[in-house]
Order: structure tokens, then C-alpha cells, then sequence
């Protein structure tokens, strides 16, 4: 019960942190203003910064305090980082620095130079080489990081034209066969150069057979 009731609490005043957040991000995204000089912010727009500089270097530093001691734990074994991440998802690290990353990131595209006064961004830069000691222990990272590498085509286009041209067993098909397995009752189709044989799509589709 005690665990459940800290549960509780812990979570209540998450929520807190994360309402005053999202407060301090919205009081920092511009609004359409009539007649404001360009490069020039109200003393209170300034003062909203300010307090946001203050609010990220706490936060950093409790998150500097926490990742490296995580770290250690996790690279025990792969149970370890199972365990430890499931803390750091509850924690501040996993509820409000992900969206204070994403809502800064979006403050910066709207207005650089306010952003650049208030000074949050270094900070954050900080947690960085932590964050990728903590990444680094994830079971299967080289296989995430070969996939990366291969989207959207980049390594993938030319590993899959290697291998085209080394396999024998490629089939050319002319437009005539083409056609004539389609008028046998096939269903064939031709995407960017390669046939696709979409007969049984065909009877599981809603669209009906005219669209496809």
C-alpha cells in the first residue's frame, strides 16, 4: 500500500511538472502581432525564457545525476536494462524530457533568436554523450543501427541491386507474357519495373478489382 500510495503521489506531481511545462512552452510560442519590431522581446517574453533556462538546468541535472548510475546497473545483463528502463520511463527522464526536446525543437524553428536568449539548448546538449552511453547497453542496437542505415534506401537500394545482379535465377518477363497470364486469369502487375503477383490481394480487398 505504501508503494502504491507513493505510486500515486510520484505521478501527481509528474502531471504537475508536465502541466507547468507545457505552460511555459505556450507562453513562448509566437503569436501573430501586429506592428512588433522584428529581433525585439517584451521584458515578460524575456522573463518566460529565462525561468524556462532555469526549469531546463534542473532538470539536467537531476537526469546528469540519475543516467550515469543507470547506466552502470544496466550493463549487468540485459535483464538489468530491461528493469532500469522501465524506472527511467516513469521517471523525469522518460516524461518530460522527451516532449521538452520536441516542444524546443519547434520553438527554435518558430523563433531562433528568442530561443538563442533564452539559452535552454545548451543545456540539453549536455545530456547527450549520457544519453547515448545509456543507448548504447540496448540489446539488438547493431541490428537497429544497420536498419537505420538502411532506410529509406540509402545502404538498402544498394545491397538489394548487388544481390540482384548476382542471382541467376532472375526472371525477365515481357509485356506479352504479361498479358497473356493476366487474360488466363492471373493478376500481374508492374511497380517501378518489377512484376508483382497481386491475385491473392485481389480476393482479399475491399477496393474491388477496378482500382487495383
Amino acid at each position: 500500500m505504501d508503494q502504491e500510495l507513493y505510486s500515486k503521489e510520484r505521478s501527481a506531481s509528474l502531471d504537475l511538472l508536465l502541466r507547468f511545462q507545457r505552460l511555459l512552452v505556450s507562453k513562448l510560442y509566437p503569436t501573430d502581432c501586429v506592428g512588433q519590431v522584428p529581433n525585439t522581446y517584451s521584458p515578460d517574453l524575456l522573463g518566460v525564457g529565462s525561468l524556462l533556462k532555469k526549469y531546463t538546468a534542473l532538470l539536467c541535472t537531476h537526469i546528469g545525476d540519475i543516467l550515469p548510475v543507470a547506466t552502470s546497473i544496466a550493463c549487468t545483463s540485459h535483464r538489468h536494462f530491461a528493469e532500469v528502463s522501465r524506472v527511467v520511463d516513469g521517471d523525469l527522464t522518460g516524461i518530460l524530457l522527451p516532449e521538452l526536446v520536441v516542444s524546443i525543437v519547434l520553438l527554435l524553428s518558430k523563433n531562433a533568436g528568442l530561443m538563442q536568449e533564452a539559452g535552454a539548448i545548451p543545456l540539453l546538449a549536455g545530456l547527450l554523450e549520457h544519453l547515448d552511453r545509456f543507448n548504447h547497453l540496448a540489446p539488438g542496437k547493431e541490428r537497429d543501427d544497420n536498419e537505420d542505415l538502411a532506410w529509406p534506401g540509402i545502404m538498402g537500394s544498394f545491397f538489394t541491386g548487388q544481390s540482384c545482379r548476382n542471382n541467376e535465377e532472375v526472371t525477365l518477363i515481357r509485356k506479352a507474357d504479361l498479358e497473356n497470364h493476366n487474360k488466363d486469369g492471373g493478376f500481374w502487375t508492374v511497380i517501378d519495373g518489377k512484376v508483382y503477383d497481386i491475385k491473392d490481394f485481389q480476393t482479399q480487398s475491399l477496393t474491388g478489382s477496378s482500382i487495383l
